[in-house]
């Protein structure tokens, strides 16, 4: 069993447990969910901003322990007055570290939130919304396309914008009219290597009305640059902000630098 397996086998569980703590109504009378969510797409795709969705994760089974010191609030309250495009904050907490709480710690800042974590069940949909987050994250390499299909509905019927990550060609079936972006994974889910061509490749087979974001083995500004230039609208990075003594002022430099770049093209 690999890594993905694992990780689904045991959000079922987790799913199931969380279920029978606090039911579905209980979440819909929480504050958040009676919100207006915000729009990732617009913010990636606005020329006012980076394109950077920028990540919070403490750690990742690949990686192990990546910043168990840097604080939420702290982290994404730089990146939204950076510039960033969109906030992701892992919420899985036996592999990566995160909560529903750090969703709502990084509500305070009006910047678009995706919820990253494995979602298999429209309960965790409804969850998302009221902790705080704005979009959520189908993985196709978890669910059948039936099953995006019908997760997306749920997400669009509550206000939620829907991010669908791939990695394969044959995961292009899985792409529907509830989807509002496409994530293409740089990194193989199963074996963790990273191939830029790859995804390049695939983003040319896509929707061309859909925003196109890279994930996953970002670490300079020249990849986004090559990456912008392939069509790309969005950027997700985490660990090269996260890895840092200090991710805040990692992104601001980053962003100082993806700027001048920019301007001196």
């Amino acid at each position: 069993m690999h890594i993905l397996d694992q990780i689904i086998a045991r959000k079922k569980e987790e799913v199931a447990t969380q279920k029978a703590l606090v039911s579905e109504a209980i979440l819909t009378q929480m504050p958040f969910y009676k919100a207006d969510a915000l729009s990732m797409s617009s913010f990636v795709t606005s020329p006012l901003k980076t394109g950077i969705i920028a990540e919070f994760k403490r750690k990742s089974p690949s990686k192990g322990i990546i910043n168990n010191t840097a604080t939420v609030t702290a982290v994404t309250a730089a990146y939204s007055s950076f510039g960033a495009s969109g906030l992701s904050v892992l919420t899985d907490l036996d592999f990566f570290g995160g909560s529903l709480q750090d969703l709502t710690a990084a509500r305070v800042h009006d910047t678009p939130i995706l919820r990253k974590d494995f979602m298999v069940d429209p309960y965790q949909i409804i969850e998302a919304k009221a902790y705080g987050a704005d979009v959520i994250l189908l993985i196709a390499a978890c669910l059948t396309p039936l099953a995006v299909k019908e997760l997306a509905t749920v997400a669009k019927d509550i206000g939620l914008e829907v991010l669908l990550e791939i990695h394969t060609k044959d995961e292009l079936d899985h792409v529907c009219d509830g989807i509002d972006m496409v994530g293409i994974n740089n990194r193989n889910l199963k074996t963790f290597e990273v191939d830029l061509a790859h995804s390049i490749a695939l983003a040319n087979m896509l929707p061309a009305h859909l925003p196109k974001i890279a994930e996953s083995g970002i670490s300079n500004v020249s990849t986004i640059l090559e990456l912008k230039k392939e069509g790309f609208d969005g950027f997700l990075i985490g660990e090269n902000f996260m890895k840092t003594p200090d991710p805040a002022a990692a992104f601001e430099a980053f962003v100082a630098d993806l700027k001048k770049r920019e301007n001196e093209s």
